[in-house]
């Protein structure tokens, strides 16, 4: 929970990301047990303004069932205040494809359960649906390069507007490389705990 806090929330300057904007997207890869989307969607409602609203839009390659979820989130769940129990309760059947949850009046969670490579593609979040804030979560690249891939900072690129950021555990230098090349400003910051280092970036809005 602390570090999910100290990566994604206090990496991507939240909640101050979100206190001039009536709508605020994040896009994610990786949903994994739903543990980054719980930590927002709890300080969201904590510090967002109450006409604002948040979208949160998840791919996820291999989704877990809730019956898997609950017991791995179980330990969080007086901290979340009830939010695991409505997430379970509209947590969506595991069928590929792109499955919307309305949890609240302000938030709204998009799962889509498939490949993000393939999905990404389809995804239009243009105006004011685009997205402020990336979560590049997933397995560290070494293991999982398939997703770490420049097709995927390029569609990340597409989708942002300028002042975008993103934040994700791994240093690892081709992954900062390669966001560079898609148009992204990246920069190695102080790891949690025995990590040294993670990285934050800002879309500075030029078409790659």
């Amino acid at each position: 929970m602390a570090e999910s806090a100290f990566v994604f929330l206090a990496g991507n300057n939240l909640p101050h990301g979100w206190q001039q904007k009536s709508r605020f997207v994040i896009g994610e890869t990786g949903f994994g047990t739903g543990l980054n989307f719980l930590a927002a969607w709890k300080l969201f409602d904590e510090t967002a303004a109450p006409p604002h609203t948040l979208d949160f839009i998840s791919f996820e390659k291999y989704p877990l069932r809730s019956e898997i979820i609950r017991p791995h989130l179980q330990p969080y769940s007086a901290g979340f205040d009830g939010r695991l129990q409505k997430l379970l309760d509209r947590y969506p059947p595991i069928i590929p494809g792109f499955h919307r949850l309305v949890l609240s009046e302000r938030v709204t969670l998009t799962l889509i359960f498939e490949d993000v490579n393939a999905a990404i593609p389809k995804l239009d979040t243009a105006g004011d649906m685009a997205v402020d804030a990336w979560f590049l979560d997933g397995f560290k690249p070494a293991t999982n390069p398939d997703m770490w891939h420049p097709a995927l900072f390029a569609q990340m690129a597409r989708l942002s507007r300028k002042g975008t950021r993103l934040s994700t555990y791994t240093a690892a230098g081709q992954v900062r490389r390669d966001l560079a090349a898609a148009g992204f400003t990246v920069q190695k910051a102080p790891g949690f705990g025995r990590k040294r280092h993670m990285t934050t970036g800002i879309y500075d809005g030029e078409n790659p």
